[in-house]
């Protein structure tokens, strides 16, 4: 049986079959089951996309003590950092580096080799108020910087946490714009079924994850009914309903890769490239800018709650921590549901569509 790509096994002396990712110049990673089983293939997908490259790591040889060179390449090996998951561990880094070659305002030498205790308040104010047209930056400025000096008081490289006292500009927007179903059937009336778009469209969907999961998804991934998926984010493991429509979509497609998506050169998707080529879909299908991949997910949560889902329900598809980040859509649905039954009492209509005598 072909095992996939760095993957070698053996039978040890119990028996047992034994498999693990090797490859050049990375730790070697044990991963569990048979190749290409559900549990062995996740185990897979996190190695390849989270093992670090030693030979690519900062030294801590090459950094003076006490400063934020060497905070931080203590901070990359901690447990904090590490439990993160591969996505949000991309996300801080380059926050971090950023911010390490950045220069302090009246200082002269970059971040990264000034002190860790001659940070202040001040400080940080000044480096959120420069990141101050984008909102959504700054939050996330602030809220990486202030995991780093939380780390460096458990370091004992500083008494207090000068983020403390800063506040972060607050977003004006709800986020990513979530589709109408006017976009929708815009969409797939100009991707038919059997191509690359309207599988895309149909996996965020009728899936309700996020871009970074749907290009990992593949065949092996389907298990009867159900699409198993475990979050690059979170790590939660979902089993989903295969909705009618999407198991049609999937099966009118060539099974010709381990994943439903490629890219023309038959290669998984990164999420920068995915995000860029179903910009590119729904210009084609005339939907404005603004509209992404994750209104998709957005749009699935929204039609969840319209069908009188519970927030639990929602979340046990579309696999949100927190029930708070549902309570928009079911909020929403509640409101709508209980302005037409008012409306009705109040101003009573036959099912022609024609008022029945006076207002209540």
């Amino acid at each position: 049986m072909r095992k996939p790509k760095y993957t070698h096994g053996f039978i040890d002396r119990h028996g047992r079959p034994r498999f693990y990712l090797r490859r050049e110049s990375f730790k070697q990673v044990p991963l569990p089951g048979l190749p290409w089983s559900p549990e062995f293939m996740f185990a897979y997908e996190d190695a390849m996309n989270g093992e670090t490259n030693p030979s690519r790591e900062v030294g801590a040889k090459r950094t003076n003590l006490g400063t934020f060179d060497a905070l931080i390449v203590r901070f990359y090996r901690s447990t904090i950092f590490l439990s993160w998951s591969a996505e949000t561990q991309r996300t801080r880094r380059n926050i971090i580096e950023r911010f390490r070659a950045d220069t302090m305002p009246g200082a002269k030498l970059n971040n990264g080799r000034c002190r860790v205790a001659h940070l202040l308040s001040k400080h940080v104010d000044a480096m959120i108020a420069a990141k101050a047209e984008t909102p959504f930056a700054a939050r996330n400025f602030r809220k990486t910087l202030r995991a780093l000096m939380r780390f460096a008081i458990s370091e004992g490289m500083r008494k207090d946490d000068p983020t403390e006292r800063t506040n972060a500009p607050k977003a004006k927007t709800s986020g990513f714009k979530t589709w109408n179903e006017d976009q929708i059937t815009a969409f797939e009336a100009c991707h038919e079924i059997g191509c690359r778009a309207r599988r895309a469209f149909a996996l965020l969907l009728y899936t309700a994850q996020r871009r970074g999961d749907v290009i990992r998804m593949g065949w092996q991934h389907i298990k009867n009914d159900l699409l198993l998926v475990r979050q690059k984010k979170t790590g939660a493991e979902l089993a989903i309903p295969m909705h009618p429509q999407l198991r049609a979509i999937l099966d009118a497609a060539e099974r010709t890769n381990l994943t439903f998506l490629t890219t023309n050169g038959g290669k998984p998707f990164s999420s920068a490239g995915f995000g860029n080529i179903f910009r590119e879909w729904c210009e084609q299908a005339g939907i404005p800018q603004g509209y992404s991949a994750h209104g998709l997910r957005k749009a699935a949560c929204r039609r969840l709650a319209e069908a009188g889902c519970t927030e639990k329900q929602i979340a046990a598809i579309s696999g949100h921590a927190s029930l708070s980040e549902v309570q928009r859509y079911t909020k929403a649905a509640d409101q709508e549901r209980l302005a037409r039954a008012a409306m009705q009492l109040a101003y009573p209509v036959s099912e022609t569509g024609t008022r029945i005598g006076k207002p209540k």
